[in-house]
């Protein structure tokens, strides 16, 4: 069992954590953390300057502190689905915020799946930017609504669109583009490449996914911008040795030099078998995105709910579109799912939880505030035991999460 446990610092209140192991340049090191007006700082110039003490000295006892976990890809969870449950969505993406935390995650990015417009024009507006005592909200993930419609997986095909007039169609479809952090399109559905241009250059990550692309068609989405590929292996055509496909771009020669793709992975036990996992570990290790997919039914036990427009049903440990055998999301948190991968890859702890908090934070170009504990980055961490199990949860310096176990 475990609760909820707030613990407020001050205002310029210096805090040092003993006793612990840091996640920093790769590695585990022995060192203690300092904490400052919801910042981790370097302590030096405390000693030597200021000539400070620690307000609050906690002892963890040995114990791991990571940066916080990041989730590019998460629908919804304890029962709130960020697509479907548009009349409460503020109050739904609290719910998920606070919840999450149990879990480890101190930020996330609330993902639409294929959707009306009407859907998108009144969800996006009242996606909340900041939750007390919650997961910090980067901007929404839009999974759709244009992907092709052989792989539309748990998406309505009825509101599956194309890119018909550039930026215009993305304007008339979302309404606000300034609150979506990642776009999901198929790139052989985008007739016209340069609106990936366009989209990068307006802060948006995008993404590659629920597509039949070609290599080719991916490295010319790469070519124009794109970065991430959307749940790899899922909801894409399967590697072929003649033409690999979107998969294929993990170890393409035709990525500009310097450019890093990154894809996330579902590594829920249940969409990625464990060899897959290994493959794209050994494969392009620098690129790997844990995410959940979490839907709805995270955080709920077996029974019929819904993702979108869609009703599903949860039986034993996994979800599907009702009445089908088609997988429709996880409902493992991610945690789990670090856990999980980190046994089914063999890699080391701090590889595994980099690629929950470092690797999204490269990928969305905000390592300099989150996803490690470098000197001025947000004080948005975790403490592990070495069974990767978290202990307690920390936004901006504050506990918000402690495990009663």
């Amino acid at each position: 069992m475990s609760n909820t446990n707030n613990c407020k610092s001050l205002p310029h209140q210096l805090i040092q954590f003993v006793n612990c192991r840091l996640v920093r340049n790769h590695q585990l090191i022995v060192d203690d953390l300092w904490v400052r007006d919801g910042r981790i700082i370097n302590p030096e110039p405390v000693f030597y300057e200021e000539r400070a003490t620690a307000h609050q000295r906690i002892d963890c006892c040995g114990a791991i502190i990571a940066p916080g976990y990041i989730d590019l890809q998460i629908n919804g969870g304890y029962g709130v689905d960020f697509s479907y449950d548009k009349d409460t969505i503020e109050e739904g993406v609290r719910k998920v915020a606070t919840g999450l935390i149990r879990s480890g995650v101190t930020s996330f990015c609330p993902t639409l799946v294929t959707s009306p417009n009407d859907s998108y024009h009144t969800i996006l507006p009242h996606i909340p930017q900041r939750i007390e005592g919650g997961a910090g909200i980067l901007g929404v993930h839009a999974e759709g609504p244009f992907i092709n419609p052989q792989k539309k997986g748990a998406h309505p095909a009825n509101c599956i669109q194309t890119i018909d007039n550039g930026m215009d169609t993305l304007r008339s479809t979302y309404g606000l583009l300034e609150r979506i952090k990642i776009i999901t399109l198929a790139p052989e559905q985008v007739s016209d490449a340069s609106v990936i241009d366009e989209l990068v250059k307006a802060g948006i990550t995008v993404s590659l996914g629920h597509s039949m692309a070609t290599l080719s068609d991916g490295e010319r989405a790469v070519r124009h911008g794109a970065t991430l590929i959307t749940h790899l292996f899922n909801a894409m055509l399967p590697f072929h040795h003649r033409d690999p496909g979107l998969v294929g771009l993990l170890t393409s020669d035709q990525i500009p030099a310097g450019h890093i793709v990154y894809f996330g992975i579902i590594a829920d036990g249940v969409h990625t078998h464990s060899a897959a996992l290994r493959i794209a570990y050994r494969t392009h290790p620098d690129g790997l995105i844990l995410v959940t997919d979490a839907i709805s039914a995270l955080g709920l036990e077996d029974g019929v709910h819904h993702i979108g427009q869609l009703p599903l049903e949860v039986k034993q440990g996994k979800a599907f579109i009702a009445g089908t055998d088609t997988l429709c999301g996880s409902i493992a948190p991610m945690d789990e799912c670090v856990r999980i991968f980190q046994k089914a890859t063999g890699c080391s702890q701090v590889f595994a939880i980099e690629a929950a908090t470092l690797h999204p934070a490269l990928c969305l170009g905000i390592e300099r505030e989150k996803g490690t504990l470098d000197f001025g980055s947000d004080a948005d961490f975790i403490i592990l035991n070495d069974d990767l199990q978290v202990l307690s949860t920390w936004i901006a310096g504050e506990r918000v999460y402690k495990c009663s176990n």
